[in-house]
Formats: structure tokens, sequence, C-alpha cells
């Protein structure tokens, strides 16, 4: 049936109105902390930018991860473990199979980022990523090259099963590996921090006691429960 023109508007309004009206009733306030999501939120110009590396991070060389076994890890239990990544760099060197491995670790509440870089050291080619929650262990304390720092990863499988990897990347100095054990401890209590008060830690626990009590900044044991 034909309707006039002021009728379909006025029609058009009160929809409007009713839709706003129960988007308003159903509106919930967000989440303090999106653990998924841990991407900061970033006002664009509209202008196009050129693509360039704009990832914050420290320059480091990836040496590559070995699984490790175990679930308790003290100090120097990372020692076998890069010692191998590196005779295994230096015989690939040897051998003229050595790929750069020019990377850029980001570290950030929540995730770490990996991102290797290609062959001018400019712009991302891959990147891989790492839940700070699942990260069992790190260290900047390496007698075999004290610019290495590594941290062991807690790696979840298709089947649900997990292996403890031990990846390790060397610094440009002794001072760069010590910024990045500092930077994780930070990057632990931030995130710890964050999902207590979100509720998905237990303030009595060890996760707890952890992001109070750290006895060295150079060697981190968080329990992600």
């Amino acid at each position: 049936m034909w309707q006039p023109a002021s009728e379909r508007l006025q029609h058009f309004q009160t929809m409007l109105k009713t839709k706003l009206n129960v988007l308003t009733l159903r509106k919930e306030p967000l989440p303090t902390v999106i653990f998924h999501e841990p991407e900061a939120i970033e006002l664009c110009s509209t202008t196009p930018l050129t693509k360039s590396r704009t990832h914050a991070g420290y320059k480091v060389t990836y040496l590559g991860k070995v699984t490790i076994s175990g679930t308790q890890f003290l100090s120097g239990c990372t020692e076998s473990a890069v010692v191998g990544l590196v005779e295994q760099r230096a015989l690939a060197q040897q051998q003229g199979i050595c790929t750069p491995g020019n990377s850029l670790l980001e570290i950030r509440p929540f995730q770490v980022r990996l991102h290797h870089l290609d062959d001018h050291s400019e712009a991302s080619v891959t990147m891989d990523t790492y839940q700070v929650a699942r990260i069992a262990y790190c260290t900047a304390d390496h007698s075999v090259r004290p610019n290495v720092f590594a941290w062991i990863y807690r790696e979840i499988n298709d089947d649900l099963s997990f292996q403890m990897d031990c990846h390790a990347v060397e610094c440009e100095s002794k001072l760069e590996a010590k910024k990045l054990a500092h930077s994780m401890m930070e990057a632990f209590r931030k995130t710890f921090h964050s999902m207590r008060s979100d509720g998905r830690i237990h303030k009595s626990g060890s996760s707890d006691d952890f992001a109070e009590d750290s006895s060295t900044p150079d060697d981190l044991t968080p329990d992600d429960g």
C-alpha cells in the first residue's frame, strides 16, 4: 500500500529509535583486559603510509629452538640447550648454509613477538608469537655466550599435548640481554596483575607470589597455573 513520504519517514524514524533503544539496553561494559587480543587501539590517518618496519623491540639474531624435558626449571637449566644451538649455528656458518637470522624481539604484556626480518633488516617477513602466560622460564645468564637471552615456552600441540621448547636469541651485547630479561619481568608483572584482577588467577597462588616477589630479574620462572 502506498504511503506518503512523510509517513514513510516517520515510520523509519520510529524503527530506528526502537533499534537504538534495544542496542542501548543490551550494551555491556567492555572487559578491562582482553587476553586473546592484546593489541592497543591505534588511530590512523586516512593518508596511505609507506609500509616500513615500525615495530618497537630489540635487534637480535634468532638461534632457534630445542625441545627440553621437565616442568620445573632452575638456574642453569637452559645452558645445555643454548650450547647446542650456538654450536649448531656455528656449524651451519662453516658449511655456508646458515640463514641470517635477523630478527626483532618485541616484548609486551600478554604477548611476545619475534619478527623475522628480511636480508636488509628492514621489513618483517614472518612473525612468531608467544603468550606470556605460557612462558615457564627465561634467563640472560649463560656462560657460553653472555649476550644470549633464552626462554622456555610451553607449546600446545594439535592433540592438546604439550612440549617445553627452549628458544634463544643472540643480542648485540650482554647489556642488551639483561635489558630483555628486565623487559620480560615487567611483562610478567603486568600480565599476571591483569589476569588476577580479571579473576583468571586466584589471589592465593604462586602466580600472585611471583607478581609480588621476584628473586632475580635475570632468571624468571612464572607459574601460569
